[in-house]
């Protein structure tokens, strides 16, 4: 954040250019912060690093085992003290996405986004009703890991698995029936059609068919140009549905039940994370 605020202040020449920048922040969840207080003294923090301009999006980072709904009550606050300009939240389920929905608006706030994966590989929301329920309720939905930890990027092969974690997961995916291949092979072809584009747009573009707003990591300026230039194409309706058919058969990669976040508020027993 204080990066982020240095170079929005050296950086923009003109009064113009800095209102051009949107920043978005996260309150992490911790299970030791329990107040609204604690989500309005940590944005006050995040502002001051920030330069003292209100953040354009400040959200929760992740459902907590408890307090979920001091938390909304703090993002409220922060709304309505001008500390930021919009709100919204991280990794929410259907349930919760509505009880935070619901807290908000009655304070005249509206719940600007929901941050969750989703994928060709990660299809959970698409196909348990969350991805409907932001869409029911006018949030918009930012697409984490669109590429699938690097494994919609064509990088991998049988021989060639990246090393660590993603190992185990790598050859889970190449171990699945060649259903895995048979994705990315769906990819180069729709790649194919449109100058052979790098997969990792197929991808990007495929979460963007979805109506979700994908939010691709890049290691480098060439990889932020790459990501950016997706937006100079699009899927036909052919090619998205031949990539539904294609990801819906693959198995082997992240489950939810594999993530870390709680599932439930043990004080109100509101489902807090599904996908």
């Amino acid at each position: 954040e204080e990066l982020l605020g240095k170079f929005r202040k050296e950086d923009c020449a003109t009064k113009e250019e800095e209102e051009k920048v949107v920043i978005a922040s996260k309150f992490a969840a911790l299970p030791w912060r329990t107040k609204r207080e604690d989500v309005v003294k940590a944005c006050q923090a995040s502002v001051k690093r920030l330069g003292g301009k209100p953040i354009d999006l400040y959200q929760i980072h992740f459902p907590n085992a408890w307090s979920n709904a001091e938390y909304w009550d703090g993002l409220a606050d922060a709304h309505d003290l001008g500390l930021v300009k919009s709100v919204g939240v991280s990794n929410y389920g259907v349930d919760a996405l509505r009880a935070c929905h619901a807290s908000l608006s009655a304070r005249g706030i509206k719940l600007a986004t929901n941050q969750i994966q989703m994928s060709l590989l990660y299809r959970w929301p698409l196909e348990n009703g969350l991805l409907d329920a932001c869409k029911e309720l006018d949030v918009k939905v930012l697409s984490y890991s669109p590429l699938a930890l690097g494994f919609l990027t064509g990088k991998y092969d049988r021989d060639n698995l990246p090393s660590g974690p993603r190992s185990k997961i790598g050859g889970q995916l190449f171990e699945d029936g060649a259903s895995y291949e048979r994705l990315l092979d769906t990819m180069k072809n729709v790649a194919g059609e449109h100058g052979g584009a790098p997969l990792s747009q197929v991808a990007i573009n495929w979460a963007i068919a979805k109506g979700t707003i994908p939010i691709p990591g890049a290691r480098n300026i060439r990889q932020v140009k790459q990501n950016l230039a997706t937006l100079d194409w699009s899927l036909t309706a052919e090619e998205e549905k031949m990539l539904d058919d294609a990801s819906a058969k693959v198995t082997g990669f992240v489950t939810p039940d594999k993530n870390p976040f709680p599932r439930k508020d043990v004080n109100t027993g509101l489902a807090m994370y599904d996908s």
